[in-house]
């Protein structure tokens, strides 16, 4: 394999294959190197790997599309290539807090032959390539490992220096940028390249010294602009912490994950969402949620842990699960949840809620609150926790002697026997009910644990004051919102809903949705609506182009007195 750096718009990487006259490009640039393209000693450019979707990169993708040029790219960022016309329509752009630098994007969408996953190994062309994730210049950036070189995209330009300074800030007041880069710069030295080469830059022969010297910048900058430095390097490297010889806590992550030891070698993950993150993601498009797994290099340097067998979540939300279905296919990890939030991860369209994630994480054992589950030498049980959401369940186990239980987010952890108050976290879009921390209180005295483990605050041993300050935070809970609020006030009855509530429909075929109470179901003009049974109806959509977020509702009357249209769910329609 011959490397050709060829200075365009970014420097394109040209990997021939002498014998076959053929080349994987590594960038597009402008495409206008094409041209010259026998020069290089190659016919025919079979493959391009795109580091990342910045228009410098990939403005000459259509050209390399047009002459039947495969074409590969980050699968976090693959919406910005494939569908740039939604995303010119919905990017905000007034009163704006969102930094991120994905306006540098295509002008217009390119079809793609397919994504290289975070972790995997893939036969591209004439070459073998291992895609690392390395967000820092943006969320999505991936660099590419062939033959021993490292292809790094915009991650480092030289030794102590970085291409873009705006890529460094992904919100208004963070650092989010640069702290990831560091990050992402460490972990690239696990695979010892060989040379490091960038798409702005020059080619680095010494990969320690050119990161130590740009992570020591990274890092002065972050003081200056911060106060303090990120941390994350160090967090990095001593992710845990031991609660006991077989628990530890991950404190890196948000939330916190918590890892159950086996004997056997062999791991199970309470949580897994944001590993080793500047701060919680609050949602937006996906490219700009990135889940990764740094913090397993360390389970596997320190506790001698080549695999993750099981995660578990306490509850449905991205930042304690967005990172399963990678898990599952780096390191075919079985996701376990109870039976109610198995239910929500597998199928995120039919709910309205907040902290869905994005696709749907396919879930191998479904556990009914109340039972329980083996794995290795672990009984793990499970218990409804509604409260924080709904759709949560408490996991209790012992180990090393100790009773815990994961509570997930139910209560912020922050009472102490200094008479600080317990914050009770319910949030309304979540379906609280007001009798939810009563039964939480009720559930914690019965169980007995020694150690309650939670999402974003430090464990905290069970003493009888603490369960008596949680069963009175219940009732206060519960007296608080009778005092305020109607009895049918959605608080107390669960919100009225349409499952499910997003709906992907075809022209004249029918589709399915239930009320979750009596009602009747109101559709578009021309559309055909009838009922089957109490509570499911069958909608055949009627229209003449395709359109997206149509809206149906659910007209509820109670006790003779008409209510309104109480629930919508959203159709797009496709015409086939």
């Amino acid at each position: 394999m011959i490397v050709h750096a060829i200075e365009d718009t970014c420097v394109v990487y040209l990997l021939v294959d002498p014998s076959s006259r053929t080349a994987v490009a590594v960038d597009a640039g402008s495409g206008r190197w094409l041209e010259r393209l026998p020069s290089y000693g190659a016919d025919t450019v079979t493959d391009v790997l795109v580091t990342h979707h910045h228009r410098d990169q990939v403005e000459g993708l259509p050209q390399l599309a047009a002459a039947g040029t495969r074409i590969w790219v980050p699968e976090n960022e693959a919406e910005l290539i494939t569908d740039a016309d939604h995303h010119w329509q919905r990017r905000n752009l007034v009163n704006n807090y969102d930094l991120h630098t994905d306006r540098f994007s295509l002008l217009s969408s390119v079809p793609v032959t397919g994504v290289m996953k975070d972790y995997s190994t893939a036969q591209i062309g004439h070459v073998s390539v291992l895609t690392l994730p390395t967000p820092g210049h943006t969320p999505g950036s991936v660099s590419y490992l062939i033959d021993g070189y490292a292809f790094t995209g915009d991650l480092i330009h030289s030794p102590g220096k970085v291409w873009s300074a705006a890529a460094l800030q992904w919100s208004y007041v963070g650092m989010e940028g640069a702290a990831m880069t560091m990050a992402s710069l460490t972990q690239l030295l696990d695979h010892s390249p060989r040379a490091l080469l960038p798409s702005h830059g020059s080619r680095m022969d010494n990969p320690a010294d050119a990161v130590r010297e740009t992570c020591a910048a990274l890092q002065d900058l972050i003081t200056v602009r911060l106060g303090t430095p990120s941390g994350l390097v160090d967090k990095l490297e001593n992710p845990y912490v031991e609660l006991s010889p077989h628990l530890l806590m991950n404190r890196t992550s948000e939330s916190r994950s918590y890892v159950l030891l086996s004997d056997s070698g062999t791991a199970l993950l309470i949580d897994y969402g944001y590993d080793l993150t500047t701060s919680i993601p609050t949602g937006g498009p996906r490219h700009v949620v990135r889940p990764w797994l740094p913090s397993l290099r360390t389970l596997r340097r320190d506790y001698g842990i080549e695999r993750v067998e099981v995660a578990i979540p306490t509850h449905y939300h991205d930042d304690h699960v967005a990172a399963f279905n990678l898990m599952r296919e780096v390191h075919g990890t079985e996701v376990w949840a109870s039976s109610p939030v198995a239910h929500v991860l597998e199928n995120p369209t039919h709910y309205d809620l907040p902290c869905l994630w994005y696709e749907p994480i396919p879930c191998a054992q479904h556990i009914d609150n109340g039972a329980g589950i083996r794995w290795r030498e672990y009984d793990l049980s499970m218990y409804a926790l509604p409260g924080h959401t709904l759709y949560a369940s408490a996991i209790g186990f012992e180990v090393d002697g100790r009773r815990v239980l994961a509570t997930g987010d139910q209560q912020t952890g922050s009472w102490s026997s200094d008479g600080a108050p317990e914050i009770p976290n319910f949030q309304y879009a979540n379906a609280f009910a007001a009798e939810d921390y009563v039964a939480s209180a009720a559930l914690y005295r019965r169980l007995k644990p020694e150690l309650m483990i939670s999402g974003h605050w430090d464990p905290r041993p069970v003493t009888p004051a603490y369960l008596d300050e949680l069963a009175r935070l219940g009732d206060e809970v519960a007296r608080v919102h009778r005092a305020l609020l109607p009895a049918d006030d959605p608080v107390f009855t669960r919100a009225v809903r349409i499952t499910p509530y997003r709906v992907d429909a075809v022209n004249g075929q029918p589709f399915t949705v239930r009320v979750s109470v009596p009602a009747d179901l109101v559709v578009p003009a021309g559309w055909e609506c009838g009922r089957v049974g109490t509570d499911e109806f069958v909608v055949i959509p009627r229209v003449a182009e395709a359109v997206r977020r149509e809206r149906i509702a659910a007209a509820v009357t109670r006790d003779g007195m008409y209510l309104g249209q109480l629930a919508e769910a959203l159709v797009d329609v496709r015409l086939s």
